[in-house]
């Protein structure tokens, strides 16, 4: 973490200064807003407080509820989303309150007497080391807390904005602000009356009853399997002995349990199978009782016991598999016509059971990958046909979701006597584990994502997929560090340099490529604009293949070097060395003879380039760069931005 840069700080420093429509911000709803997020769910949540990096955007996110929400239905935490999390600064204190799965065991009837459970495998959670983060259990309810800490502290001081109902909303053919929002006040003194916003842009975060998604025509397709689940967590004493470890287990008498250890070390869940279900009589299943779901869940369980003291929460839901045609009011034939104003996340979007763990997961990566754009658009660094770019990528990881969730809960509804192989079920939670991660996700080539003409030169970091980190060392202070770990949730691309063998200084091709960078207009830093840190929208660094004791930090061009804040200050924490214990260059599969690495600002690599290949890194950021300024002096001689504007 970065701070003093422009004074001494004294008090937290995760506390950025108050800026732009963060100073004396209005504690009541504005009548006019650039972004109205509708729901405070995880996808709604992160796309707020990645918006809220932007002092100069006017986001509001409203919630029906009259507060926070104290009990979370969703629970799995995949290690791409405490990536994520490590970008906006809470993944370490997460990780040390939650529960932490390091393997999943199978239970399966015993041959010699099918009425009794036996464990028949275990299969680590992680054999393949994706990620150097841990797969986690935790509550939905403090993982929004983390994110409503997050936007308090940044500089537009964001808050949820409790007890608005969406009603309706009419888009305007023209218009500062051609949304119009129709809310109603559930709570508080102006409880049933009804308020107007306008806006720029909505975002429909409200779930699978979503009324955005319903006010811009689009609807949910798919089926219902027809299989019930009940789930509840518990605090019960049992002679089970793996109560906390993920279990799959599969009885002789029908039936199976997903079991979900929860944090605490006291908590657990289980998915209870309450069988098929009469398409003719729904309501029957929907209102089976917790004391019916306890029974069942002790059959299953047999010959263990199993006495519930407590029932924190529990439900009843059948599976179904939905997903809407596209994630924006743009009909498909008006694409590239006009550009979206109101988009849908997470279930307003897409609907699967819960036993993957990939609804809120998914979800919030939907919010990553909208909250930037947005961000970038209204702050005029980017046209506004980036975002017709969000319905193109996330439709189609949602169809890969759904697809993946229909064989995974589909395999857990199973009878034991009805699998060929007896092992199908641990084959395939092993052979999958990279998809459930969030690992899978590879976006298609578009205006963001470059063909991957040069993927040659780092294999490690496929063009589309979400940038893997490695363990590098800092030259300026020899600390080794994780490089993906200072990709904070900022809103800036990062440009990643893997010098050639040559050393800092000796007009080496990444002496001239930095030169480029600095100096040339066609360099997407020439964007930037001149009142602001030359880092402000670009975040570049570069790794040399040396030691760190080698390389001299004065003879790093510039570039690499930006002096930030009213004092110039020099910013030592952009050049790196590798690490004799894990070198970047072999585990990434980088060429020798150097090369580049674009990453988006929702850590999904964009490009990889040669070093010599300035013209076609220029020709890449062309369209996603509203302006350029003239670029006749170094961006480190660049005047700052004022320190109000600046993370401290």
């Amino acid at each position: 973490m970065q701070f003093h840069h422009h004074g001494y700080v004294s008090g937290d420093p995760r506390v950025q200064p108050a800026a732009g429509v963060g100073i004396n911000r209005p504690a009541e709803l504005p009548d006019e807003v650039d972004v109205l997020i509708v729901g405070s769910g995880p996808a709604g949540m992160l796309a707020a407080a990645q918006l809220s990096q932007f002092p100069n955007v006017t986001t509001r996110i409203v919630e029906r509820r009259p507060g926070r929400l104290a009990i979370g239905q969703a629970d799995g935490i995949q290690t791409r989303t405490v990536e994520t999390f490590q970008a906006f600064g809470f993944a370490e204190r997460i990780i040390a309150e939650a529960y932490r799965i390091t393997e999943t065991v199978f239970w399966k009837p015993d041959p010699a007497d099918p009425s009794r459970i036996i464990r028949t495998a275990r299969t680590p959670d992680d054999p393949a080391q994706i990620s150097e983060f841990p797969h986690l259990v935790v509550n939905q309810a403090r993982v929004l807390d983390y994110f409503a800490e997050f936007m308090a502290n940044s500089p537009t001081r964001m808050a949820p904005d409790y007890g608005f109902e969406f009603r309706s909303l009419y888009v305007a053919d023209e218009g500062e602000y051609p949304v119009t929002v129709t809310l109603l006040h559930t709570s508080g003194p102006n409880e049933g009356q009804e308020r107007i916003v306008r806006a720029k842009y909505v975002v429909g975060a409200d779930g699978a009853r979503s009324k955005v998604r319903e006010a811009i025509g689009c609807t949910l397709a798919g089926d219902q399997a027809n299989h019930a689940w009940g789930v509840m967590d518990v605090l019960a004493v049992t002679d089970f002995p793996d109560i906390r470890i993920k279990c799959a287990v599969q009885s002789g008498t029908g039936g199976s349990i997903l079991l979900i250890p929860r944090e605490g070390g006291h908590l657990f869940r289980m998915y209870v199978d309450l069988g098929e279900v009469d398409p003719s009589n729904k309501g029957a299943v929907r209102s089976t009782s917790i004391e019916e779901i306890i029974h069942k869940a002790k059959e299953i369980l047999h010959p263990y016991t199993l006495d519930v003291r407590d029932v924190a929460w529990h439900s009843v839901y059948e599976v179904g598999h939905r997903l809407t045609d596209r994630f924006d009011d743009v009909l498909p034939g008006e694409r590239g016509a006009r550009t979206p104003r109101v988009f849908i996340t997470g279930d307003a979007c897409h609907t699967h059971s819960a036993k993957a763990g990939q609804g809120m997961n998914v979800s919030m990566q939907d919010g990553f990958n909208l909250a930037w754009k947005l961000g970038h658009v209204l702050e005029g660094r980017s046209p506004e046909s980036l975002l017709s770019t969000y319905s193109e990528e996330r439709q189609v990881v949602a169809k890969n979701l759904i697809d993946f969730d229909k064989q995974w809960s589909t395999l857990m509804a199973k009878r034991p006597e009805e699998f060929e192989n007896p092992s199908e079920l641990e084959d395939f939670y092993v052979r999958t584990a990279e998809f459930p991660a969030g690992f899978m996700t590879e976006y298609a080539p578009s205006m963001l994502v470059a063909p991957a003409n040069h993927q040659d030169l780092a294999t490690g970091f496929p063009v589309g997929k979400r940038f893997k980190s490695a363990p590098v060392v800092r030259v300026g202070d020899t600390n080794p560090i994780h490089l993906g770990h200072h990709a904070t949730a900022d809103g800036r691309w990062r440009i990643y340099v893997f010098a050639e063998p040559a050393l800092p200084g000796t007009g080496s091709a990444t002496d001239t490529f930095a030169e480029w960078l600095a100096t040339s207009p066609e360099s997407p830093l020439a964007a930037t604009p001149s009142d602001a840190d030359p880092d402000a929208w670009f975040d570049v660094k570069v790794i040399y293949q040396q030691p760190h004791t080698e390389i001299g930090i004065n003879a790093v061009p510039a570039a690499f070097k930006p002096q930030v804040g009213p004092f110039k200050l020099t910013d030592y924490e952009k050049v790196y060395a590798t690490d004799h214990r894990a070198d970047i260059f072999e585990l990434r599969g980088l060429d020798r003879g150097g090369v580049v690495v674009v990453v988006r600002p929702d850590q999904y690599v964009a490009n990889v380039l040669p070093l010599t290949a300035t013209a076609e890194l220029g020709a890449f950021f062309a369209p996603l760069l509203q302006n350029r300024r003239p670029a006749e002096v170094s961006p480190a001689a660049l005047p700052s931005v004022p320190a109000a504007l600046i993370n401290s």
